[in-house]
């Protein structure tokens, strides 16, 4: 009995320590159990956390979204508006403009951008003189860009039609250091003349900047041009502007003459030239790489200028102004140009016209030629051997010195005429041409 006695504590001792090693790894495993469960939410709420900072930033992005998705609609709905009212603008002023006269002598076409006060100077210099043709010149204000006070100011003219050009394609300049405007311009100039030639069929359109004043014969003198440029397919433009209009260097306000180089600063165009040089218009500098588009083409222009800038402050921030520009002669007399026989202007006739006034001028040798012209009655001839000669002799008397691709400003046939403080003229000649000496 006391045998088994023992044996049963044995056996008791036995399954209470396989009782609490049992317990111990169970305790154990669920130790290690909670730690993992402990781990995984720990991961859960990273996760839970980490998801709510993607929704919100997922929300923020959409909330952005739809503010530029509501920014870029108000636009379009804005473009469109002043698409529609521009369109209806011109419909209007065309329509009334048509009814009065089916055939204008030319469109006169103000190209700015937004300079509002030059633009209103511009304006009212030109109706000074426009009442009684407006029938023959309808007035265009052309708008590159959307500044407000342009616009408004342009509108509040009854007389003229406002067109607005929207550009908003990037510019790419084709050599470093270019600037981006000379490229707005290109492309504001081919728009407003493929408006005016194609969509509103003008047979003629005068192109005039928002910082010009006119003469008062500028509405006949481009008149009398229109016959000029339909006439001879030699002549490329009209132009009203001398390079050399200083009031030094001009007297007679009759005097015209060709050259090939080209003037701008209030000029005319007709279709047929437009035409051909629209499809070839260049990026920018435009009224330079046309001379290469029509080198056997010539320009009309006048001694004392039909057009005088006043534009200080431009696009090409104010080169020249002072020493070119601002001395400038605006021509004053009224001129009736429908009684002046313009005949010998053409190509066929004005070559002999011209040599013979070359020739009959004194020849004048260098040096100190301002002081030997002093001493001589009557015309003076000068010739020069090179650019850098020309340029020499140019800044002895104080006219343009520069070059365009081998053409003096002003020249025709190599050959630069202005007068000098008198009625007497002097033409500076290529000594390699000798077929005008």
């Amino acid at each position: 009995m006391a045998r088994w006695s023992g044996g049963f504590r044995c056996l008791l001792l036995l399954v209470a320590i396989a009782f609490i090693y049992t317990q111990v790894r169970l305790f154990k495993a669920q130790s290690e159990y909670a730690d993992k469960i402990a781990v995984a939410v720990e991961g859960e709420n990273h996760c839970t956390s980490q998801m709510r900072f993607l929704i919100d930033e997922i929300s923020m992005q959409k909330q952005k979204v739809v503010v530029l998705e509501e920014k870029v609609r108000r636009q379009e709905e804005e473009c469109e508006q002043l698409r529609t009212l521009v369109q209806n603008l011109e419909k209007k002023g065309v329509k009334s403009l048509f009814e009065q006269v089916k055939a204008p002598v030319a469109a006169v076409v103000i190209m700015a951008c937004n300079r509002a006060d030059y633009l209103e100077r511009t304006i009212n210099s030109i109706f000074k003189y426009h009442s009684t043709v407006a029938s023959k010149f309808p007035v265009f204000v052309s708008q590159d860009g959307s500044n407000s006070d342009v616009r408004t100011k342009a509108m509040s003219y009854d007389q003229l039609t406002y067109m607005q050009h929207l550009d908003y394609e990037p510019v790419d300049t084709e050599r470093p250091g270019e600037l981006i405007a000379y490229y707005k311009i290109a492309r504001h100039y081919k728009w407003a003349l493929d408006q005016l030639f194609y969509k509103h069929n003008f047979n003629r359109v005068i192109i005039l900047e928002d910082d010009m004043e006119i003469s008062p014969d500028f509405f006949d003198y481009f008149e009398a041009g229109a016959d000029l440029l339909d006439k001879d397919k030699s002549i490329m433009a009209i132009s009203s502007w001398n390079d050399n209009g200083q009031k030094q260097f001009v007297h007679d306000p009759y005097a015209l003459y060709r050259s090939d180089f080209f003037p701008g600063l209030g000029w005319m165009l007709s279709k047929p030239t437009w035409d051909e040089l629209s499809p070839k218009w260049p990026k920018a500098y435009p009224f330079i790489n046309s001379y290469f588009q029509f080198s056997c083409r010539q320009f009309i222009r006048p001694e004392i200028s039909r057009t005088y800038n006043f534009g200080e402050h431009g696009s090409s921030l104010g080169q020249f102004f002072n020493q070119y520009l601002k001395p400038i002669r605006l021509n004053d007399v009224t001129i009736d140009w429908k009684k002046m026989n313009l005949t010998y202007l053409m190509e066929d006739k004005y070559v002999n016209h011209f040599a013979n006034m070359v020739k009959d001028a004194k020849p004048l040798y260098e040096p100190n030629l301002v002081l030997k012209i002093n001493n001589v009655d009557g015309d003076v001839r000068i010739q020069y051997r090179d650019q850098t000669d020309f340029e020499d002799i140019a800044r002895q008397f104080g006219i343009f010195e520069e070059w365009k691709d081998g053409i003096p400003r002003t020249a025709y046939k190599g050959v630069v005429v202005f007068r000098y403080k008198t009625i007497r003229r002097i033409f500076l000649c290529n000594m390699i041409l000798k077929k005008l000496i």
